[in-house]
């Protein structure tokens, strides 16, 4: 599971390599079993050559010493790190890898913000990072890319679409499910069952008074039609 840091440092990331003008994709799987990249961006350098760069996101001490294989691929490769880590490590990082520097926003310049800011924080460069050639094919890597990228919209229209990816039956399985678990008889506003048969109940009743009302307006008209047939001199007296 990512935490709240974690999260902070990717969104950020992904927001800085936008800026860079790249096309930018999460947890990426590398060609030759290379691992998986945190996060990888392709974009056109001042040459117009394509850049590969590989960014590696560590929040802890024993995240950064951790055996998990470092996909340092790309053409540039960095870790982001928070400021205190990057104290602590400073003197491990290999010469050619870069050093990017989360920073939070201060939450008195969120908060005074006119419109709402697109990254909990901002980025440095630390540390550039040096050219290397790239370690694995560029055609096989690309495949991978657009790969994570499809997974990523596909991801994106299944949230769009919601519940309509759902049968009935799997949604009344899981309705089922979660009916039995964490039921609070003193705090029935927060039973998911109560609330959908309350719900599904109040429906109901507002549909068929509006169809009461409706049959009674056209029962009214009706006897007034009826009337106006059976006594027309009443009606000229109405």
């Amino acid at each position: 599971m990512k935490t709240k840091l974690t999260k902070q440092l990717e969104s950020t990331l992904y927001q800085y390599c936008l800026e860079q003008g790249a096309y930018v994709v999460e947890e990426v799987s590398m060609p030759a079993k290379k691992g998986i990249v945190d996060t990888l961006s392709y974009q056109l350098g001042p040459d117009n050559q394509v850049e590969w760069r590989c960014y590696e996101l560590k929040v802890t001490k024993a995240d950064f010493h951790s055996k998990a294989q470092l996909s340092f691929i790309g053409h540039y490769n960095y870790f982001v790190l928070p400021q205190a880590l990057y104290e602590e490590v400073a003197d491990e990082i290999p010469t050619q890898i870069g050093v990017l520097i989360y920073r939070p926003f201060d939450q008195q310049a969120v908060d005074l913000a006119p419109q709402p800011l697109r990254a909990p924080g901002f980025l440095t460069v630390a540390k550039k990072a040096q050219h290397q050639d790239l370690q694995v094919d560029e055609t096989a890597l690309t495949g991978h890319f657009v790969a994570s990228l499809f997974r990523e919209v596909d991801k994106a229209k299944r949230v769009k679409k919601g519940l309509q990816l759902y049968s009935d039956d799997q949604l009344f399985k899981a309705l089922k499910k979660r009916a039995k678990v964490g039921y609070d008889i003193y705090q029935p506003d927060h039973n998911l069952y109560d609330r959908f048969v309350d719900d599904i109940q109040n429906e109901a009743i507002t549909a068929l008074q509006i169809e009461l009302d409706a049959r009674n307006a056209e029962y009214q008209a009706l006897q007034l039609k009826y009337r106006a047939l059976v006594h027309p001199d009443l009606e000229d007296q109405l």
